[in-house]
């Protein structure tokens, strides 16, 4: 029966409480084994903990922004369709009343799929349906998962409501109530795993998310939700498990390894946080990893104060991987003793997708294929970011027109309708492309892949100077004279592409044989040097005007207009305004990269 989300809410407010499940009695496979001792039998239990993590809405191994089959380089699969086979193998090995099933978090975000359910046909409306993913996940059995950052992207309601269809808890002990600081979420999740002559094994899970929820998602979280650090509130739960006699500790964390954060967005907390919770809070056995796409089959990390050895493991995205912890227990001294904990992956290439889950959501499939392939306009000319990181593209200068449009129209009337409106932009995808021809909503979504909603701030010239130089950053020092490799020219310091801006209406330089904050020239607006008194309005997405990226400046500056509707949105509805989609209308060339005057390309 599904455990009454609600319910356990308003005690989990009060009481801080967690989900703890009677579990199931051991399979006779699985049944602890016993070993001649010196004098005396030793009993021994096997388990596995099964986990995904950032499945981004990938229920079937379909590409819908290409409607067709998906396929990369590596020759992966992905979806909870195979994930549904690979867990029904592990099952039958272990003994299906033997293992667990978690997830680490970013669900509901990601694909077409998630979106037709979150806007076209949400779930939150009366009578809406059951989500996809909750449909899948319930189908497979999971017994719990984390909470991700994208879980909140389309409000809390539309999570609150994805979380009552749920046969399992979503977990975020760091996810707390602004008001009372109590836990909004389970904090935890208990399992018993019976064994015959000895006392069940009990299995806590504690879920963990990234605390740059409060910025990302601050138009939907602030006042309401808090996140707090990852080593800190597994330092207060870890404890209350053992105390309630956990004898495995697994941490579902949706924060990556490399104890990193992407640029000053984790404030105050660090946002890849799960290798410094594995060296610094003590009692934890195994951590399942999430939240940077990462493929780690086995990471062993010594904890600070203990010595013990913590396994972790992260499952790569989007349903391409099912990580495996497998865990020795032996029966000591009156309680269960983890003995030792390994880690592995098993490959959704290698298997075939569960008729059971395609079955189960092929009407839900069929109506998502059918929305994206919907036409909306004719384009004249083919429209591609292949080179949009370091040629000034048409296809980007799109997305910054629609911006523009969109703004000047909410402000007209105002008091700040006369002032200049700029707009910015990244290069997504290097893969995008509009073809000429019919124009579907299917091509739009894969040229702005993000639910990204639109904002409006007021800005200087001397502020949007300095926003230009540090979005500059991402280029590679690179000397005049010495040859350019296009394939090495970008993402300096692992800046990934959506944290390079463009921002339309100016004209400028970038000249890359230039130190970094020293690269912005011939800087002009309307064919005049910048004013840097002058004020100008900025058209910018949400994750940026909330902090995203850390440009500067821009998180700080006065909002002058905000809206929900998505700016892909936006894109689909400026083109069908328009019929024809014609890069007359909307390009430019307003910069170019440069190395001591000289163009590059």
């Amino acid at each position: 029966m599904p455990l009454n989300r609600r319910k356990f809410l308003k005690k989990s407010a009060a009481t801080g409480a967690g989900v703890a499940i009677a579990g199931a009695a051991a399979a006779p496979a699985a049944e602890a084994a016993e070993a001649e001792g010196p004098g005396k039998h030793v009993k021994r239990h096997s388990l596995t903990v099964m986990g995904t993590t950032d499945l981004h809405g990938h229920v079937f191994n379909w590409d819908y922004f290409k409607d067709a089959e998906y396929s990369d380089k590596a020759g992966n699969a992905m979806g909870l369709a195979r994930i549904s086979t690979l867990v029904e193998q592990v099952r039958k090995e272990k003994g299906c009343h033997n293992t667990l099933l978690l997830d680490a978090g970013d669900t509901i975000q990601g694909t077409p799929l998630t979106y037709y359910y979150a806007k076209v046909d949400p779930i939150t409306a009366k009578g809406g349906p059951v989500h996809p993913m909750a449909q899948a996940m319930n189908a497979i059995g999971y017994d719990a998962a984390a909470l991700g950052n994208h879980e909140f992207n389309y409000g809390i309601e539309t999570l609150r409501t994805f979380e009552d269809q749920l046969d399992f808890p979503l977990l975020g002990a760091n996810a707390v109530d602004a008001k009372t600081l109590k836990p909004a979420f389970p904090p935890y999740y208990v399992k018993k795993f019976h064994v015959p002559g000895a006392p069940p094994v009990k299995v806590a899970v504690l879920g963990l998310t990234n605390p740059g929820i409060a910025i990302w998602d601050k138009a939907y979280v602030q006042g309401k939700l808090k996140f707090e650090g990852l080593e800190e509130q597994a330092a207060k739960w870890v404890p209350r498990l053992k105390a309630l006699g956990a004898d495995v500790v697994v941490v579902s964390a949706h924060s990556g390894t490399s104890g990193t954060s992407s640029y000053g967005d984790q404030v105050p907390y660090v946002e890849n946080a799960a290798v410094n919770v594995a060296k610094q809070v003590p009692g934890i056995d195994a951590i399942l990893v999430g939240h940077a796409h990462l493929e780690i089959p086995e990471l062993k990390v010594v904890n600070d104060r203990t010595g013990k050895t913590v396994v972790l493991s992260e499952p790569l995205c989007y349903a391409e991987r099912l990580t495996l912890f497998d865990i020795e227990l032996v029966f000591s001294k009156g309680r269960w003793e983890v003995e030792s904990v390994s880690a592995s992956l098993r490959d959704s290439k290698t298997v075939a997708d569960d008729p059971k889950i395609t079955k189960l959501l092929k009407d839900e499939h069929a109506k998502v294929v059918a929305y994206v392939n919907q036409v909306v306009g004719r384009a004249t000319d083919t429209l591609t970011t292949v080179d949009a990181r370091y040629k000034d593209a048409p296809i980007i200068d799109l997305i910054t027109k629609v911006q523009e449009d969109v703004v000047k129209a909410a402000l007209a009337g105002t008091e700040y309708a006369a002032l200049p409106v700029v707009a910015q932009a990244s290069p997504f995808s290097r893969t995008s492309q509009i073809p000429a021809g019919e124009v579907t909503i299917r091509d739009l979504s894969g040229l702005y892949v993000y639910d990204n909603t639109l904002v409006a701030k007021l800005m200087t010239g001397a502020q949007l100077r300095a926003y230009l130089e540090y979005s500059a950053e991402y280029f590679v020092q690179t000397a005049a004279g010495t040859a350019v490799d296009v394939e090495k020219l970008t993402n300096a310091g692992n800046r990934p592409d959506y944290n390079y801006d463009y921002v339309s209406g100016f004209r400028y330089d970038i000249d890359i044989a230039q130190a970094a904050g020293s690269r912005i020239k011939n800087l002009t607006y309307n064919g005049a040097a910048l004013d840097d008194a002058r004020q100008f309005v900025l058209a910018v997405n949400n994750y940026r005007a909330n902090g995203g990226g850390a440009f500067p400046y821009v998180a700080s500056a006065k909002e002058l207009w905000s809206e929900s509707t998505e700016i892909r949105t936006r894109i689909a509805e400026w083109v069908t305004a328009k019929g024809v989609l014609d890069p007359k209308d909307f390009a430019s060339v307003d910069w170019k990269l440069t190395r001591e005057g000289t163009p590059v390309f």
